[in-house]
């Protein structure tokens, strides 16, 4: 997959060897990009905030302290009333960042030690604090520094990113800054757009400090961030002698007793995403109410092997998982799937069973699971998944040696040599059935003609994206259903 369109994130080390090779090899002094950053920062604070009342910079002892020197120089300039709050021991700041304080303190900068009650509720609070380098929870005047920001209750811009939040991960490693901008330099960090940055970066802006072109040929970037226009240019347009058979058959393979509701919205997803034919093998007593709920697709009851042989034979793509239980009428099903050889997207309850060591997993199928579901399936707890995200994605896709979609708040698609990241969605999204749903979008796009890799990042990209748009009628109360018409819009 072509990732040459998407943006490229970095992790920690990628971010400071970008930093190192415009320095070292490309001779642009590390005051320069240190200055270039304190007015990039500085220009999206007045843009924000045109007359503050006030600036407060809480400069930490490292670069990013120095970013927040050379900003406060810019704001005193200007005639803002500004102050520095000098966190940590200032004997401590050495190298560029001790030249940015030099040069702030020349100029008539006010520099004070912070204190408890020192950070006023009034103005802009800048956070230069600890920049990217954190490798362990935030303890000390560091944490009292950052709770007294997130109390003040004023505007906050973070520099870089907002300490406390983990550049790699986008954990927050024990608590973190409350930023209503984050103003981030270089490379954009993976951790502003995964796990829980959402609530802690704000609006997210991006500035490359005018470092040459060729640095970014130097350093590889971990990972891309997917965008959904870019995606939606490899679905071509359908011809005036378009017919169904064009566009694949799906096979949508679950709905156990009790779960024939995640079934329908896996098929009805397929269906409204553009698939030619969409099918469901279900327990027969689902049928009746499949067919009421969607006439388009087509239910089958199946009892048994000879009942589920036919349908898949005739599909073009399965999507196997959603509803289907963990019983022995599940596992076969499950095993045939597999044993039939046709691309196929693995969720829900097929997981499961294949954590459970049911069925072996079978290279180039694409699935999708939650933490808790990857959790079972590396043997570790849903904590570690978390942890880091990224780590556990490439771990997902070396166990099944296809696509591995890791949901949640940044979802991840892992393939071969790919890492791809969606920020699309919203937590209104934290209700059953969604996962089903992209399940079958993902199904219907592979039964399409798109690659897996293709097919999992365009549909992780459209499902979030339509439900942002279901949104904005409000988060709370989302249904999974209420996808449906967006999904189908944003296709076009």
């Amino acid at each position: 997959m072509d990732t040459s369109k998407y943006t490229a994130l970095y992790n920690a080390a990628q971010t400071r060897a970008l930093d190192r090779c415009a320095i070292d090899e490309y001779k642009v002094p590390g005051i320069t990009l240190m200055s270039r950053a304190a007015a990039a920062a500085f220009d999206s604070l007045v843009e924000a905030w045109p007359q503050p009342e006030c600036v407060q910079v809480l400069c930490g002892t490292g670069n990013n302290g120095g970013d927040g020197f050379l900003l406060a120089d810019l704001a005193h300039k200007r005639g803002i009333r500004t102050t520095v709050l000098q966190v940590g021991d200032p004997e401590k700041i050495t190298g560029d960042a001790r030249l940015a304080q030099q040069q702030a303190m020349a100029n008539g900068v006010e520099i004070i030690p912070f204190e408890e009650g020192a950070v006023l509720p009034i103005g802009v609070v800048v956070d230069a604090l600890l920049g990217t380098g954190l490798g362990g929870e935030v303890r000390g005047i560091y944490a009292e520094a950052i709770n007294e920001i997130n109390a003040a209750g004023t505007s906050v811009l973070a520099v870089d990113i907002p300490s406390g939040l983990c550049a790699d991960t986008g954990r927050v490693l024990g608590r973190a800054v409350r930023a209503d901008i984050t103003v981030t330099f270089i490379g954009l960090k993976r951790g502003l757009f995964a796990l829980e940055a959402g609530d802690f970066v704000g609006d997210v802006q991006f500035a490359d400090l005018a470092v040459p072109a060729q640095v970014y040929q130097q350093v590889a970037a971990d990972c891309h961030r997917l965008e959904l226009d870019a995606l939606l240019e490899a679905l071509p347009p359908r011809p005036a002698t378009a017919h169904k058979g064009l566009y694949g058959t799906v096979l949508v393979v679950g709905g156990d007793y009790g779960m024939a509701g995640a079934a329908a919205m896996a098929a009805e997803a397929a269906l409204r995403c553009g698939a030619g034919l969409v099918r469901v093998a279900t327990r027969p007593e689902h049928v009746t109410a499949l067919i009421a709920r969607t006439p388009e697709v087509m239910p089958t009851g199946v009892d048994c092997g000879a009942d589920l042989q036919p349908l898949l034979d005739a599909a073009d793509v399965l999507v196997v998982g959603p509803g289907l239980g963990q019983s022995a009428w599940s596992e076969y099903l499950l095993q045939a799937s597999l044993a039939s050889g046709k691309p196929l997207v693995l969720d829900a309850d097929g997981l499961n069973l294949l954590a459970a060591g049911k069925v072996r997993p079978r290279p180039g199928m694409i699935i999708t699971p939650h933490p808790g579901e990857a959790a079972r399936l590396l043997n570790c707890s849903a904590g570690e998944i978390q942890a880091d995200r990224f780590a556990a994605a490439r771990a997902l896709q070396h166990h099944v040696g296809g696509v591995a979609v890791l949901k949640g708040n940044g979802s991840l698609i892992a393939g071969e040599s790919n890492l791809l990241l969606s920020d699309y969605g919203n937590p209104g999204m934290a209700s059953g059935g969604m996962g089903d749903v992209l399940s079958g979008v993902i199904g219907s796009l592979l039964a399409q003609g798109m690659d897996p890799l293709e097919a999992a990042a365009l549909g992780v990209c459209l499902h979030g994206a339509a439900a942002d748009i279901a949104a904005q009628e409000g988060m709370r109360g989302m249904a999974a259903t209420d996808l449906m018409p967006w999904l189908r819009e944003l296709l076009g």
